[in-house]
């Protein structure tokens, strides 16, 4: 366990730097898989949904793979390669399965008014994005240590 001096609150561009990680794994699950389903125009279509394989493949997986790493990691691939993890923003305990299955469809708040409640992070004084403030979470990781 470590002291509460020790635990930084983790800001805007380490957050987008695990999105994109994070993004990039779940494309290179997705992607090949629909295309077999699909073929090649499956890239070409303008539809949201082109199959019941499609909606369990970019919506219900990403979601359900989600939450399964927040619960048993507290974190994302992405995050854990930050050494960062999301926790209760009043205790500092892991993640309540209320608290995670809101945190991400609040990602869909977070989203819809031009990717505000993201942008939010950068300027908040614990680095929440509005998806922590409706779950209660923050995203913290060890203080690190200058090197002398």
């Amino acid at each position: 366990m470590t002291d509460a001096g020790d635990i930084e609150y983790v800001g805007f561009w380490v957050r987008v730097g695990a999105a994109i990680i994070d993004s990039l794994l779940l494309i290179a699950i997705i992607a090949p898989v629909a295309y077999a389903i699909y073929g090649p125009t499956y890239f070409e279509g303008t539809q949201l949904i082109a199959g019941p394989v499609d909606f369990l493949l970019s919506w219900v997986l990403p979601a359900v793979a989600v939450i399964v790493f927040w619960l048993t990691k507290q974190a994302t691939p992405g995050k854990m390669l930050f050494g960062a993890r999301i926790v209760d923003a009043r205790t500092g305990a892991p993640l309540t399965t209320g608290q995670s299955i809101g945190r991400y469809f609040a990602y869909y708040v977070s989203a819809i008014p031009l990717m505000l409640g993201y942008v939010w992070v950068a300027f908040d004084p614990r680095k929440q994005g509005w998806h922590d403030k409706l779950a209660g979470t923050v995203v913290v990781r060890t203080r690190r240590t200058p090197l002398a």
